[in-house]
């Protein structure tokens, strides 16, 4: 299993008291409170209390002159066209948009463009589709802010345009008769992380004559989908917003959202922020993942429930498919790390494949990061060339690493965790060499992956009180996670598998205190643990309701042996990166005839072991260092003694005594150090 390090949040007990007292809320959760930087009587406030408060539309630059111009185009029956984007942002940005255009009146259409044939953005292609339907005016949501070279050709057509995003301005404006968009550095905001369907109901209600809050009544549903799926921080607006977004779902408001929750099984109980995230946006973002988006737009603006129902269910097929096409291009990369495991030994990982879907190769980018801790690329090849998505980890900003790179890639674009790229597929194995060489010169240290926890628990504390204490910090999401707790040195009592073998129960036990907690995505065979031993736990509390009454849910989100040192692992480890580069290490990294023995002795007695080198270095407790463990194994693999893949050691029966100090690995390592 990954390692990851734990970080315990710190809190001032002292603001936490002071805090529970002047607002006389619960005293845990004021303590979560300060531990999230909400640490005074105005922030705690503004967070709990203030649902009401929005700032006026009018105070994004620009965006009286967008009401000018959308009010002389409805005034003047111009046709619109709302040029939006396929992932769930763009998709609800766009039927919020139509919708509310179509109930003033608006002679308007849309326009979806397809991942595959189009990519993201603007592009002339479409735009002559568009021009060629009569339109006047066009309006962007979710996208434009770059689209300079396009915006001067809808202008050489004689339309003209109105961009609306919420993405990070370049150094020119595009073309205009207005640009709204939060991170203009002449807007009047104190808040500015809208998602594109937030900046798209900005407009709405500016449009509206400024008033956000009926606006709210008719759109928040489509608000919260699009923010939620957007993971921008659910913080200030964007988390009110999503509290009455929320409300809207959950009284079936919206004839698309009702058709979609039925066909995604959860009609009957209350949504959740979570929910949206995991069981509605992905139906949303399938169609344009794998094909075209516009069945997704159809099911959110449709009035006609039977019609809805139809295109949800086809939204669910085109998730399940989804998932089919992913499971498939991960077992092929499976295949070839179990042959090459050099393909993730590296620091950034770089796999390719032939005929892998450029839609879903974002969602495999961010399974083997999760699976490596490693900023990872797939590059998903057909014919000559290649398209690749990119993810990283906090403190490696893999965009920064690919424009290292960019001479040989044909585009690229991005942020410091998620970026994409094209490239010929002759220049891939170059380009993987070029991308480790920079982690290497930049990065002989590499950023670890955090887990971070809001506090250590006692087990006596789980209980539905605790849950319900909690439930004032929702909606969850990002810069406002649901509350993860710390539960030390408890004792493995039982594991039973669940759902088919792929999750697992895991019963466990401290000071007469029993509780069971589920752990989704790993198997009893994959659990390096077995009954009696001890471990922590960082675990996620909920409730769910069954058979008329609430349960408390407890999920483990990672488990690791009790006792371990963090900063010895991860220095150890360093160390043994700095020896693959050839450099000197800080600590000792070659094994000794102790180490040996304790390091065989082991894997006599447990014959072989069938899990990852960081589970048997703690299952060694830590007796030999990193550096130690890892060559160990290169020298017993080099003389027989094992059979090696970083996952399976199978003990190998040999004549004679192993010669181990004359290894090559060994004489190696000493012209190191």
């Amino acid at each position: 299993m990954l390692h990851k390090r734990w970080i315990v949040a710190d809190a001032d007990k002292e603001k936490a008291s002071q805090l529970s007292e002047k607002l006389n809320i619960d005293a845990f959760l004021a303590f979560l409170l300060v531990s999230r930087g909400i640490d005074n009587e105005l922030a705690a406030s503004d967070f709990l209390f203030n649902d009401d408060t929005f700032s006026s539309p009018f105070n994004f630059k620009d965006m009286d002159r967008a009401v000018d111009r959308i009010n002389a185009a409805l005034d003047n029956g111009e046709k619109i066209c709302i040029y939006g984007d396929y992932d769930c942002d763009g998709v609800t940005s766009t039927a919020l948009l139509f919708t509310f255009l179509e109930g003033l009146g608006a002679n308007v259409i849309y326009f979806i463009p397809n991942r595959l044939t189009d990519g993201y953005g603007m592009n002339k292609r479409a735009i002559d589709d568009i021009y060629s339907k009569g339109t006047n005016l066009i309006i962007t949501v979710d996208n434009g802010i770059s689209a300079v070279e396009e915006a001067e050709y809808i202008y050489s057509l004689g339309m003209e345009l109105v961009v609306t995003d919420h993405h990070q301005l370049g150094e020119t404006l595009p073309k205009a008769c207005a640009v709204v968009n939060p991170h203009r550095p002449d807007n009047d905001l104190t808040f500015r992380d809208y998602a594109g369907v937030g900046v798209a109901f900005k407009l709405a209600c500016a449009l509206n004559d400024g008033d956000t809050h009926e606006m709210i009544t008719l759109f928040a549903d489509l608000v919260a989908i699009g923010t939620i799926g957007d993971m921008v921080p659910l913080v200030s607006e964007n988390r009110r917003l999503v509290k009455y977004g929320l409300m809207l779902i959950n009284s079936d408001t919206r004839i698309g959202i009702n058709a979609l929750r039925n066909a995604a099984g959860n009609a009957e109980n209350d949504i959740t922020s979570t929910e949206v995230a995991f069981q509605l946006c992905p139906r949303i973002n399938a169609a344009g993942r794998m094909d075209s988006a516009d069945i997704a737009i159809e099911l959110l603006i449709s009035d006609d429930y039977d019609e809805a129902r139809v295109k949800a269910d086809l939204l669910n097929n085109e998730n399940t498919h989804r998932h089919e096409v992913e499971q498939n291009i991960i077992n092929d990369i499976n295949e070839k790390i179990n042959k090459n495991p050099n393909l993730v030994s590296e620091r950034v990982i770089v796999i390719d494949g032939f005929g892998y879907h450029h839609g879903v190769i974002g969602i495999v980018a961010s399974h083997i990061l999760s699976r490596f801790g490693k900023p990872t690329i797939i590059i998903g090849v057909d014919g000559e060339e290649g398209v690749g998505s990119a993810r990283s980890i906090e403190g490696f900003n893999v965009f920064e690493a690919i424009s290292s790179c960019k001479d040989m890639l044909t585009h690229f674009g991005g942020h410091p965790q998620a970026a994409g790229l094209g490239i010929m597929a002759d220049d891939i194995e170059t380009f993987r060499k070029r991308i480790n060489k920079y982690a290497a010169d930049n990065f002989p240290i590499m950023p670890s992956e955090c887990l971070k926890l809001d506090c250590k628990l006692s087990p006596f504390y789980l209980d539905l009180s605790l849950v319900e204490s909690l439930s004032v910090l929702e909606p969850y999401g990002a810069d406002n996670p649901q509350a993860m707790f710390g539960l030390f040195n408890v004792e493995i009592v039982g594991v039973t598998p669940i759902g088919e073998g792929k999750h697992i129960r895991l019963e466990c036990a401290k000071k007469g205190k029993s509780f069971k907690a589920v752990m989704f995505g790993v198997t009893k065979e994959s659990l390096p643990f077995v009954t009696g031993d001890k471990v922590d736990l960082a675990v996620k509390l909920s409730k769910n309701f069954f058979k008329g009454r609430f349960y408390l849910s407890i999920r483990a989100v990672d488990i690791r042996l009790h006792g371990i040192d963090d900063d010895k692992y991860f220095s150890e480890k360093a160390d043994y990166e700095l020896s693959l580069l050839g450099e000197k290490p800080n600590g000792r990294i070659i094994p000794n005839r102790d180490g040996f023995s304790h390091l065989y002795k082991f894997l006599k007695t447990n014959d072989g072991y069938n899990h990852s080198t960081d589970d048997l270095y703690f299952a060694l407790l830590q007796k030999l260092t990193y550096g130690e463990l890892c060559y160990a194994l290169k020298a017993f693999e080099e003389v027989g003694i094992i059979t090696y893949n970083k996952s399976n050691i199978v003990l190998n029966s040999i004549s004679g005594k192993a010669d181990l100090e004359n290894t090559n690995v060994l004489k190696n390592l000493r012209g190191i150090v």
